[in-house]
């Protein structure tokens, strides 16, 4: 038979060996692709969840923040913003009175280009002037509170003055805080180096903290928590298709609407296998940018065995600042002495730059390592860079499975046409 994997806006077609026993090949649902964004946004707008309407709410003189996602995400930006201007304008807020705030996290800044691509002539104009990249190193943060484990929060200032905070972003599956979108515009998105470290690295090995769950995830929690330290009044999140299509938006208050498109995410994401595969098959797509890439790799976990065999498409065309964090990789012995590092602040001078969620992938990494046999379909690294994260080396996926079938003659295999947001589900 013929499968397939989402690669780079296009299709890998390839075929299995006849002895190996496919369990799945369920790419995500299908849904309706919008045709009117705008009217979207603009019935999202109309019907909040658990917040009255926006109008409603702000009221004259209040100075306002739209926070919006860095461009390693494809969140369309550009058609919420000036609606939301709209309706501020309506309430008494002049676009003089709202700021917009680029809550990159510890992600590399935005060019002047992207930011353009990202909110769009007409959200560039009325902004003009008041539009900042968050910096987590900035000395400017400020100290709103700690949250029930003992993290501080610190934040973006134009947040912290702010009287109305609004976000703007997308809800996709995530492999340690259950579904991104939501509460994380502030935490990572808007916080401190300090307080997005201790975060991270408190529960990037915590059992909870794992795709497709929300209650009893610390990692979700926490960055509730300080969401509502930070004053998140309301969300918008949109539900996109595997070619970063528009098929829905979600507006209210942070928790209960992005519960909601989560429901919807996983309604169109999940696909239920009968066991754990030998071999699994997945691709990037479509969260093929930077270290996006990775959450396939990782999302994979949930549906191959210990000690299975996972071949991972990843094109990495852009694949610079990833040689820091391989040379780093190779040096650590194991994933314990690595996590060890990152949590006595001993980071490298050359990963500072690339940012937190960047470089503890390195205890991830490792632990792949440890506990699967990882093949790496890539261009954009060498069979070199690729050994030195101890994977293996393909140049196509069909060179991946014959190396998988001298180990593995007989198999049971999974395919996730779309590893990025595919949630697989052993029944």
């Amino acid at each position: 038979m013929d499968y397939y994997l989402n690669y780079s806006g296009g299709r890998i077609h390839f075929s299995v060996p006849p002895e190996w026993n496919v369990l799945s090949s369920s790419d995500c649902a299908k849904a309706p692709v919008v045709g009117d964004v705008a009217g979207e946004v603009e019935r999202s707008l109309d019907n909040p969840i658990g917040m009255p309407p926006l109008e409603e709410f702000a009221g004259p003189g209040m100075k306002a923040v739209l926070l919006f996602d860095d461009p390693q995400r494809p969140t369309p930006a550009a058609a919420a913003i000036p609606p939301l201007l709209d309706r501020l304008n309506r309430a008494g807020i002049g676009d003089d009175r709202v700021r917009a705030v680029c809550a990159r996290g510890t992600h590399p800044a935005p060019t002047q280009e992207q930011l353009q691509a990202k909110l769009g002539p007409e959200g560039m104009r009325r902004l003009e002037g008041r539009i900042s990249i968050h910096d987590a190193q900035s000395g400017d943060n400020v100290l709103v509170g700690r949250t029930r484990f003992g993290t501080a929060v610190e934040i973006n200032r134009n947040v912290a003055e702010a009287d109305l905070v609004i976000g703007i972003g997308t809800c996709i599956p995530h492999p340690y805080s259950g579904f991104g979108g939501g509460c994380k515009m502030i935490l990572p998105g808007v916080c401190s180096y300090q307080t997005i470290g201790a975060h991270h690295y408190s529960w990037l090995r915590n059992r909870d903290s794992r795709l497709n769950k929300l209650e009893g995830n610390p990692w979700y929690e926490e960055s509730v928590e300080a969401a509502r330290l930070a004053g998140l009044s309301y969300k918008l999140d949109f539900l996109l298709d595997e070619a970063a299509r528009v098929i829905g938006a979600f507006f209210g208050d942070p928790v209960a609407e992005h519960r909601q498109a989560a429901d919807r995410a996983l309604s169109l994401s999940l696909v239920r296998l009968p066991r754990q595969a030998d071999v699994v098959i997945t691709s990037a797509s479509p969260m093929e940018i930077g270290v996006q890439a990775t959450k396939a790799l990782l999302n994979s976990r949930a549906a191959v065995r210990s000690g299975g065999t996972i071949i991972w498409a990843a094109a990495q065309r852009q694949a610079g600042p990833l040689m820091a964090l391989i040379e780093q990789m190779a040096a650590a012995p194991s994933a314990n002495d690595y996590h060890r590092r990152l949590l006595n602040g001993d980071i490298p001078e050359s990963l500072r730059p690339f940012g937190i969620s960047f470089f503890m992938l390195g205890v991830p990494f490792k632990e792949l390592s440890e506990k699967y046999r990882v093949i790496q379909v890539t261009e954009g690294l060498s069979r070199e860079q690729v050994t030195m994260m101890q994977f293996e080396y393909a140049g196509t996926v069909e060179e991946a499975i014959r190396m998988a079938r001298e180990q593995l003659p007989r198999a049971d295999v999974t395919i996730l046409p779309s590893g990025g947001t595919i949630i697989p589900i052993v029944q």
